[in-house]
């Protein structure tokens, strides 16, 4: 199923073929070349948290589904067809361009309600204007090899993947150089919410 703008949508994290968080979206563009989904501040969302109601950080211990809802900045999400990661765009309350945020995942898969996936921890965080970088949560990928759920050479991928992402921003190439810090959504689109069928899915599903 290809998506049209306008379309609610939910972007799925997907482990062991339980859910880990579901957050609706707005589709912005989906074509082969890019996939661009918005979520905006105000968006009620599904996060995890152990059965006893306190945090957690990876699923290495049972969870299940908590609501909450999604603050502090409204996210862009620009998915590049097959690419291991995904890049926020991100706005504060007042359309200010808080700068960029890599996600560094699993390719995306389509699912009947949206997109499917799993975030592999490591990420990247960098300035408006793209001239600084940091890396964040390299422990809690080293945690992952330990715990045993993921290997030492998906670990390295993730990494590799995490400085292939660092040419494009050193030579501001797509999609940091296409002007979206610029993008403004269509004012007349709601809050996003969960489409029918939200909590089913595919058993093949990692």
């Amino acid at each position: 199923m290809v998506w049209s703008p306008g379309d609610q949508i939910v972007l799925r994290e997907v482990w062991d073929g339980k859910l880990w968080a579901v957050r609706p979206v707005t589709v912005v563009r989906d074509d082969p070349e890019l996939i661009a989904l918005y979520l905006p501040i105000g968006t009620a969302w599904k996060r995890p948290k152990k059965p006893d109601d306190s945090m957690i950080r990876m699923p290495s211990e049972e969870w299940v589904l908590s609501d909450d809802i999604w603050r502090g900045k409204s996210v862009l999400h620009l998915i590049t067809s097959g690419a291991a990661h995904a890049v926020w765009a991100m706005w504060n309350q007042t359309r200010e361009f808080l700068g960029w945020y890599v996600n560094l995942q699993e390719p995306v898969r389509r699912s009947r309600v949206g997109f499917d996936y799993m975030d592999q921890m490591l990420d990247l965080v960098t300035s408006p204007d793209l001239t600084s970088w940091r890396w964040k949560d390299e422990e809690e990928l080293d945690e992952e090899v330990q715990c045993g759920l993921v290997t030492p050479e998906q670990a390295d991928e993730v990494r590799r993947e995490g400085d292939r992402v660092l040419e494009l921003i050193r030579n501001k190439a797509s999609p940091f150089g296409d002007g979206w810090e610029h993008w403004r959504p269509d004012p007349t689109w709601p809050l996003p919410g969960f489409p029918e069928g939200w909590d089913r899915v595919d058993l093949s599903s990692r």
